[in-house]
């Protein structure tokens, strides 16, 4: 069994960052690939990045290219979002999620497991 806690989140006026953080327990972290998505109010869950389990590839949404950055320490069990220039379409409940191997990257049926995530809210 695998649990994640996200945190991280919170209130931040647009052009703002945050970092978010998401802490694994249980299978070996460091042996899969991992991912971040998002959902916002009356909206489908959607991919934001993901990143190979050695860290070597990464994957980003084209909404977020350029200003997000995924990365993770295996030795820590943690995988990140940082944020930067964030802008009011950015908020979101954000979650992380574990890849299945093999799997699709950009489809939320591709992750089994997920965090409980952590809200981002961006004001204009």
């Amino acid at each position: 069994q695998v649990q994640l806690v996200e945190s991280g989140g919170g209130l931040v006026q647009a052009g703002g960052s945050l970092r978010l953080s998401c802490a694994a327990s249980g299978r070996t972290f460091s042996s899969y690939s991992m991912g971040w998505f998002r959902q916002a109010p009356g909206k489908e869950r959607e991919f934001v990045a993901a990143m190979t389990w050695s860290g070597s590839t990464t994957y980003y949404a084209d909404s977020v290219k350029g200003r997000f950055t995924i990365s993770r320490d295996n030795a820590k069990n943690t995988v990140y979002l940082q944020m930067n220039s964030l802008k009011p379409e950015d908020t979101a409940v954000y979650y992380c999620a574990q890849k299945r191997p093999g799997a699709s990257w950009f489809t939320p049926t591709s992750y089994n497991y997920w965090g409980q995530g952590t809200q981002v809210t961006v004001s204009s």
